[in-house]
Formats: structure tokens, sequence, C-alpha cells
């Protein structure tokens, strides 16, 4: 039986594009199997009765260790953003219950160092490594169901960066 995804809703999700001192944004290599040598920004869903940055600030300590504090919040993105999963995920991920992703994103510059970050600050960890990429990478980096919301980003935070 096929899953019609019109029938059903998006995952509530906050993601966050931080900046170091050199204009480059942060990136992390998932080490999920389905995503595995994907890099992707810090990101992940909303809990109930959180609110969008709260979530972007929670993802972003859970996955790489730097707190609301090393951070300073420019902008978030003018609207939400969603893409929908590729058929072969669909019914597979999120315990089959959403259709794709509905984002709020931050762009956020790190006050921090290196030596901040923390891959394993939360278990299971998401990534593996990090890199430090210039933001017209990111599109070529992210599995290809995600790369029109990566492009948009850029696109949208590039001038404020």
């Amino acid at each position: 039986m096929s899953i019609d995804p019109n029938s059903l809703p998006y995952r509530p999700c906050a993601g966050f594009m931080l900046v170091n001192q050199q204009s480059l944004v942060f990136v992390g290599q998932r080490l999920e199997k389905r995503a595995h040598g994907k890099w992707q920004m810090p990101q992940g869903g909303i809990d109930p009765g959180e609110d969008p940055e709260t979530a972007a600030l929670r993802e972003l300590e859970e996955e790489t260790g730097v707190t609301s504090e090393m951070v300073d919040i420019i902008a978030p993105s003018r609207e939400v953003m969603r893409y929908d999963l590729p058929p072969d995920l669909l019914g597979k991920v999120w315990k089959g219950k959403y259709r794709g992703q509905e984002q709020w994103w931050y762009l956020g510059r790190f006050l921090g160092s290196d030596e901040d970050i923390n891959l394993n600050a939360h278990n299971p960890a998401e990534f593996g490594e990090y890199r430090w990429v210039e933001p017209h990478k990111l599109p070529e980096l992210i599995v290809p169901f995600k790369r029109e919301v990566y492009a948009k980003l850029v696109a949208e935070f590039s001038p404020l960066i």
C-alpha cells in the first residue's frame, strides 16, 4: 500500500545557520546511516509547547555543544521553509507520521572558538565530524531533497553574513 503524502502533516522543525568570525558556516557530517556522508547545519524537531527560536538554540547546543551564550542571533528566516521526503523515505522516518519538515531557521554569529564545539554534547551524537564552509557551498553538501531549502537560506542570509 502506498502512502499519500498529502494526507500527512509536516514535522515542525527548527534549524540554525551558525557562522564564525571568518563568515564561514558550520556543517556537521551525519552519522545516521541513510544520510551517511552528507553534511548539514544543526536542526531538529520542535518539542510540544516550545517556540522555534528556543528549539533552534536547543538543537544547536545538543548537536554542537554551542550554548546560547556563545551565539549572537542575527535574524530569523523571513519565511518557514518546507521540504517533502522522497518516496523511498516516506513512511519510514519519524515513524511514518510526516511527509517532510516545516522549518524555522535562524542565523547567528558564533562568539566562541573551535575548542567550544563538542559533537558529543548529547547522546546519541548526530555528527561524526564538522567543518566550516563558504555559504554558497551548502546546497551541494546536503541530501538532494533538502537542497532547495539550503539554496533559499543561502540567498536570504548571505547579505547578513
